[in-house]
């Protein structure tokens, strides 16, 4: 785990130079096991300009900061399934792709899929050599922890609050729909627009290489494909040079899902403001196939901060270098 050191003068920190990564002194007994897993992405760890508006019931740098410190304290690795002999990371997709099935039959909320999935991920790094026969228990564990959060103790230490990958959707698309008079706790965007980005979201997360990006990478990015660089700099802070990796990495994902029709679906006793909500499922694993395929038989280009149609795309086969 690791935290910023404040960005103090010198005067105060001694000469230090501010905004710099030292590791908290807690859990020195582990240190050995992840050891190996010290490659996380900090790219976006810098403190960016709150793209918050002001708020009538608190301020809203306070509340930036408060959710970006939550972000970097809860993290995750994508190698977890080094820890585990018997365990390959298409067990993951598997595993994730049952449980957004178990939310949709449940009518569950993304955020309880979004917190199921990172409760999973975290637990697994705590542990060592979890047998495969055991996925099964262990996802509908976290699910049943995600849904009943007052649960008084698990090998978590209690983290069970992170700002999920939803959640920062959530809030990127109302930052950007709020108009002159800022109603931050009422919705303000399209259902529509929500649920076509979020099933993507639901598609990347089932390749375990969407852990190596933090959580509001993984939404701006999302975004970004969806609207355009100058949207997601106003909704979250973060420029093209935080996010471009993401990006062209999410684009094979952006290319299937885009083929998947998104319609909103009712639910019983769920209000018709509260559907887009509801965690929906689809043929992710055999979409998650496709995106495999596609990968292995293209070659990566660059990108453009440049979008057409309102959706970054990759340079033309005659322009790749």
């Amino acid at each position: 785990m690791f935290m910023l050191q404040s960005c103090w003068p010198p005067t105060i920190t001694g000469g230090i130079s501010p905004c710099i990564i030292i590791e908290t002194p807690h859990k020195e007994s582990v240190t050995t096991d992840f050891s190996r897993f010290k490659k996380y992405r900090f790219r976006n760890l810098f403190i960016n300009p709150s793209p918050l508006p002001e708020l009538n019931w608190g301020n809203s740098k306070d509340v930036w900061l408060n959710i970006l410190k939550k972000e970097n304290r809860y993290a995750h690795c994508k190698h977890f399934t080094s820890l585990h002999s018997s365990l390959q990371p298409h067990m993951r997709s598997i595993l994730l792709d049952w449980l957004l099935e178990v939310c949709e039959v449940y009518a569950l909320h993304r955020e309880t899929f979004y917190l199921a999935q990172d409760f999973f991920d975290r637990f697994m790094l705590t542990q060592k050599n979890i047998n495969k026969s055991m996925l099964q228990l262990i996802g509908i564990t976290s699910l049943f922890i995600a849904s009943k959060l007052e649960v008084r103790s698990s090998a978590l230490k209690w983290e069970l609050c992170p700002v999920t990958i939803v959640s920062w959707l959530n809030l990127y698309l109302q930052v950007d729909a709020l108009k002159d008079v800022p109603k931050v706790l009422l919705p303000q965007y399209s259902q529509e627009k929500f649920i076509q980005i979020a099933q993507l979201l639901d598609l990347c997360i089932l390749d375990v290489n969407s852990l190596d990006f933090q959580y509001r990478t993984l939404a701006a990015a999302a975004l970004c494909h969806y609207t355009s660089i100058e949207v997601v700099k106003k909704a979250s802070g973060l420029d093209w040079d935080s996010i471009s990796e993401c990006v062209e990495w999410m684009v094979p994902f952006v290319s299937v899902a885009k083929k998947v029709p998104v319609k909103l679906k009712n639910f019983k006793k769920v209000a018709a403001e509260d559907r887009h909500n509801i965690q929906t499922h689809t043929n992710y694993l055999d979409m998650l196939e496709e995106v495999n395929n596609g990968v292995a038989s293209t070659a990566p280009g660059q990108l453009s901060p440049v979008s057409t149609g309102g959706i970054i795309t990759p340079p033309k086969s005659t322009e790749k270098k």
